[in-house]
């Protein structure tokens, strides 16, 4: 999916600047929240990869609608000089670190778990979180 995604933005500014030089046509992408689309649903569990989003964003997932809605925006004489540009509709997440209310939920759980492959694996206790953001502050 990431290849894919960078390919699509790639596209995104190479047909942005021809476009825009020979035709004068505006060429964006946009990164959407996770959504549960046709293609979304086939990817595992994107249920709770749509929660980890949620509580991440400052302003919670963006729905389908809402992505529909900001792509309208675009068609408008405002954003005229917009072009070439991967636009973020995520709620903020893309500019995210570590959110204090993921932080406290995933420090209130530190059960292990297992991936896929069966290795165990354990959460990482709130002091390494703490000093991880102090550090990069």
């Amino acid at each position: 999916m990431a290849d894919a995604k960078s390919l699509l933005e790639s596209i995104g500014r190479s047909f942005g600047y021809i476009y825009g030089r020979e035709k004068n046509v505006r060429i964006n992408t946009i990164s959407q929240s996770p959504t549960p689309t046709t293609a979304g649903k086939g990817i595992k569990d994107i249920d709770d990869m749509m929660d980890f989003a949620d509580k991440m964003s400052p302003l919670g997932n963006a729905s389908a609608d809402d992505c529909a809605d900001y792509c309208v925006t675009l068609f408008s004489d405002l954003t005229r000089k917009v072009t070439m540009q991967t636009l973020f509709h995520d709620g903020g997440f893309s500019n995210m670190g570590m959110s204090l209310r993921a932080m406290n939920q995933y420090s209130k759980d530190l059960t292990p778990f297992e991936d896929e492959k069966r290795k165990k694996w354990f959460m990482v206790n709130k002091l390494f979180f703490f000093s991880f953001i102090k550090r990069g502050e």
